[in-house]
């Protein structure tokens, strides 16, 4: 089974986070690097990536003869997201043992983040009632 896990941080915590320290940073990016390296070295990494700072976050829609129209920065939202890993797991539960993981990630001064990690499964076809 396929799951995301979307690491969303807080508006605030994107500005914090320019203050850290390199070091701060350095451990951070190298407990993230290793869980990556134990998920490939296990089978179960499909793919990882952040994002850019929300600055940079539009919303498009579909205008007229399907033109997009964009829309955003949007100041007030409180929550943005900050990356995501696609990993191929036997069950619910070792997603969320991964998810743990990366949400214990060290922040400044080395304690973990605990940052919220949402897991959803992703769907290989529209559930049965829709079918």
């Amino acid at each position: 089974m396929k799951y995301i896990l979307l690491m969303n941080a807080p508006k605030a915590g994107f500005e914090e986070y320019r203050k850290w320290s390199k070091d701060d940073v350095q451990s951070h990016y190298a407990v993230l690097q290793r869980i990556n390296k134990e998920l490939s070295e296990s089978g179960e990494f499909v793919a990882t990536s952040g994002l850019a700072w929300p600055g940079e976050a539009k919303i498009v829609r579909a205008g007229k003869n399907g033109a997009p129209e964009t829309d955003g920065v949007f100041a007030e939202s409180k929550e943005f997201l900050a990356g995501y890993w696609i990993v191929d797991v036997e069950s619910p539960e070792r997603a969320y043992q991964i998810a743990a993981k990366i949400s214990g990630a060290p922040g400044p001064g080395g304690e973990p983040l605990s940052m919220p990690i949402e897991v959803r499964q992703i769907m290989s076809a529209p559930p049965e009632e829709f079918v």
